[in-house]
Parts: structure tokens; sequence; C-alpha cells
């Protein structure tokens, strides 16, 4: 296996624009930075993958409008998954893997207000018996909640520390859509949103876009003083019809973890859109107490469809990047409910 790291990130959220912009406006900046941190042009990326949907976005093949921020003369090397982020560089780095390239630019974008996005997501379900009730994705995770407290797994008390640290956490953060002070008793006393979900238990609906540069052996070691050495990458997904599913768990995620070391691991950025699911990630793997999840805010502050999860791993490469952490796990999640699950480790080595 060839050593690769994460060397490169950059993301943009909507409410740094005015109006709306399209994906190229989205990403030519991302691109641009991207270059700015690792020194390259165009000509040293070896591979391009992107993460999108041609259904939201509306319109056949949007991901080829995308390449004009790329740049298409000479032509590109280049991929497209109907999934988010951390898909995208799952694919580049088996890409890398194959000897073919030594470097991949990964990027997704998403721009959910163009539709009703939680009424959408219901499209994904099991046909014959879910997608006909059209349950949208705040209802569905409003069952699972529930279904944690009558099992007494966590209370809206547990729910509400996890929201409050997040908003806190986001206020250090640029890039939140938004932030808070709130106490946890403030908290409690919103009004609810979707029994037992408040707002601020649910992630925003946020158009954007991230992009992940990846290299192999020197190539990562030119760019980075300490580049974030993936370690391992795990991905499984549990089935489709939720009324197979006990939907306190996760085993999706607990199966990923278990073919992975997490032993060691400092920092944890897990993409769980609502409050509770972070209380469930942290039991299926098995995380310490003293390992710090979402130092960023996580999703609760910024959840841009598409790029949520791949920003985890960016969020936790970061912070091996600056000596922060030693080890770091990065998460993301698709499909309603903590359905599928990703993990990825990195590490700074000397």
């Amino acid at each position: 296996m060839r050593d690769v790291a994460v060397v490169g990130f950059a993301q943009r959220q909507m409410a740094e624009f005015d109006g709306s912009p399209t994906c190229v406006e989205l990403l030519v900046p991302l691109f641009a930075e991207c270059y700015e941190q690792t020194g390259w042009t165009r000509q040293d990326v070896g591979f391009w993958c992107s993460g999108s949907s041609d259904y939201l976005a509306g319109r056949s093949f949007s991901f080829v409008q995308a390449v004009d921020a790329i740049g298409v003369i000479p032509p590109v090397n280049e991929s497209h998954v109907e999934m988010d982020l951390a898909w995208a560089m799952y694919e580049a780095w088996v890409k890398i893997q194959t000897g073919e390239v030594d470097t991949a630019l990964v990027y997704a974008f998403g721009k959910s207000s163009a539709g009703v996005l939680r009424r959408t997501l219901a499209m994904q379900l099991e046909p014959y018996t879910m997608t006909p009730l059209w349950p949208d994705t705040v209802s569905l995770a409003g069952l699972q909640a529930r279904a944690g407290i009558d099992a007494g797994l966590w209370d809206e008390r547990a729910m509400a520390e996890v929201a409050q640290r997040s908003l806190t956490d986001a206020e250090k953060n640029e890039y939140a859509v938004r932030s808070g002070g709130s106490s946890v008793e403030d908290l409690l006393a919103r009004p609810m949103y979707a029994d037992p979900l408040r707002k601020h238990d649910c992630a925003p609906v946020t158009d954007g876009a991230a992009a992940l540069v990846l290299a192999a052996g020197d190539r990562a070691r030119d760019v980075r003083e300490r580049p974030a050495w993936i370690s391992g990458l795990s991905h499984y997904v549990d089935p489709m019809s939720m009324g197979t599913r006990d939907l306190t768990r996760a085993p999706s995620a607990q199966r990923a973890a278990q073919a992975l070391d997490l032993d060691g691991v400092e920092v944890a950025e897990l993409h769980a859109p609502f409050s509770h699911q972070e209380l469930v990630l942290r039991r299926e793997l098995a995380l310490a107490d003293d390992v710090a999840v979402n130092p960023s805010g996580g999703a609760l502050v910024s959840n841009p469809m598409f790029s949520a999860g791949g920003i985890r791993v960016g969020e936790a490469a970061r912070r091996i990047w600056d000596g922060d952490a030693g080890k770091a796990v990065a998460h993301a999640t698709s499909g309603p409910a903590l359905m599928q699950n990703l993990l990825c480790v990195m590490e700074g080595r000397a």
C-alpha cells in the first residue's frame, strides 16, 4: 500500500456570498486556495474527482458544468460520484493506490436551497413502504431520537449539551453558518421543532462546496512539513428499510471502526447532522472520554450538502498539520438515520 496524505483543504459556505452563485463560482476560489496551499498548478493534479447530485441540482450531468472550474484544455483525468466529498476522496485514494497517479484534487458542491431538501431526500428511502409516506429527514431523525430516549440511552439534556458545545466551538470557525453562546438551560427552554428535536438539534440546510488535496509519498512531503497521513479507510452500509434497523444503533459505523485502529485517537470529527447522532457515533466508535469531538463545531453549525462529510476530513487533517493532534479520525454519513458510514484515520509522523 502506498503512503497517501491529505495535504490541502478549502471550503466555502453560502453565507459568504451575496446571491446564488453557480457551482463554478463556488469552486474557482476553492481551487485557487488549494493551489496556494500546495504551490501546485493545474498540471500538478493527476486525478480529479467530484461529488454532487444531478437530481438535486435539477439538471442532467450538472457535474460536467463544474469541470469548467478546472479548465479542460488540455484534457484532465476526471471522475464523479453521486455521493459526499468523503466518498470522492475514497475513489481518489484508490486511484493513487493503483500507481496511475501520485496526486489528486477532490471536490464537492451542493445547492440544497434550490428545492425543499428535507422532503426531496425522502426519494432515497425504500420505495414500496417508506417513500409513499414522504417522511422528511428531520422526522426520521426525530423517530431515532425518541427511540434512544425511550430506551434510556440518552435524554434531551444530553442532546442539548452536544448542541451547546457545538455552537460554542463554532465561534472559532469562520465558516460556521450559525453559532451561539446559549446555555444548556436556554436551549432546553426553546420550543420543539419535531419532538423531541429542537431546531438547534438539527443541522442547518446549507449551500456550499469543499475541496481536499491528496498526495503520495514524497509529493506529500514536498507540500507539508507534517502531512496528515491516511492510515486507514473503511465504510459500510446498513439495510435500506427502516423497519429492519435498530435506530438507536449504527452497526455500519461500528463495523467500520472495528476494521481500523482507533487507539490513540485525540480528535474525532463526526458528521452528525442531529445532536443525538453524535451520541450514537461516540458509542459505536468506542471513543474515549478524552477525545475532542467536533472541535470545529461539526455539522450542527454548517452542513453543506455533499461537502459536510469531506469537511470533517479536512478539519481533522488541519489539526494534524498544526500539530494539535497526532492522530485523528474523520467520519462521514449518507442516507437517513446514519445508514451508511465512512471512517478515515489520519496520523502525523515524524
